[in-house]
């Protein structure tokens, strides 16, 4: 089917054996329904159907029957039928895109959760409003390269096709740590596409992992998270959906200014 989706979150792609380089993509409806599409081999895309955040697009599509969350949908072929119609503007303190991904907020985490975990809902994805943002770290993972094993099986597959080199792997993870409504601290990872990039393309600039990280926490912390109106988008992975306590990740930053006055806020 052709739907009509407003791009709100692509993640960094990732090397899979069996889709190659694929994004997880998620967007909503003019009638406000979460769509996740899944996988999308985005830098095989022809530089026209390259979407970015905030673009109209429409898209063909079906639902993935591998994946019982209902917001779960394919590409009908690989380069999933996109035809980019129109983007949306930060006009008015991004006032036409609140009006989209603003609709249905939540801030208590254990009522998410709950959602997540009922069988007639399998709430996956969600926009969140954190109560008060605490930290934001960066940690090093010890496996810097991506899966030998998943390299070689690419080659095979790519025998006859034009090589594309594999994206960077970021090996280094990136934690908000916040509380809730009711006060209650959590702490999620994130796997924004903007802040996977800026922070590959921050690495040179910097002598030392201090330096970078600091520079990092600056834009993501205190310039997003204390000075700007910051909201998470959430979203589970398949594996994890049932059987972890917290199936959530962050998968998209929303960050329109603060509105700061009474009158604003009406108006």
């Amino acid at each position: 089917m052709k739907i009509k989706l407003l791009i709100v979150v692509k993640t960094y792609p990732t090397l899979t054996t069996n889709y190659e380089e694929s994004v997880c993509t998620a967007g909503i409806t003019e009638e406000g329904k979460w769509i996740r599409i899944y996988p999308v081999q985005f830098r095989k895309l022809n530089y026209s159907k390259q979407y970015k955040k905030y673009d109209w697009v429409e898209i063909d599509i079906e639902r993935h029957h591998q994946d019982f969350r209902p917001e779960s949908y394919r590409p009908l072929r690989i380069d999933a039928g996109i035809e980019i119609l129109n983007s949306i503007d930060t006009k008015n303190k991004w006032q036409a895109r609140k009006e989209f991904v603003l609709k249905n907020v939540y801030d208590d985490f254990d009522n998410l959760i709950k959602e997540a975990k009922e069988e007639n809902l399998w709430k996956s994805i969600a926009v969140f409003k954190p109560y008060k943002f605490k930290d934001f770290i960066i940690t090093e993972y010890d496996n810097k390269t991506w899966d030998k094993k998943k390299l070689d099986k690419l080659k095979q597959l790519k025998i006859f096709e034009e090589q594309i080199k594999p994206v960077d792997k970021i090996p280094y993870k990136f934690v908000y740590i916040f509380e809730d409504i009711k006060k209650k601290v959590h702490r999620l990872m994130a796997e924004d596409w903007e802040l996977y990039e800026f922070f590959r393309k921050s690495e040179a600039k910097f002598r030392t992992r201090k330096e970078l990280y600091d520079y990092v926490k600056k834009r993501f912390f205190d310039e997003l998270a204390l000075k700007r109106d910051l909201y998470f988008i959430l979203g589970t992975t398949r594996i994890h959906h049932i059987k972890s306590k917290n199936p959530f990740i962050i998968i998209g930053l929303f960050y329109p200014p603060k509105v700061n006055s009474v009158q604003e806020k009406l108006f």
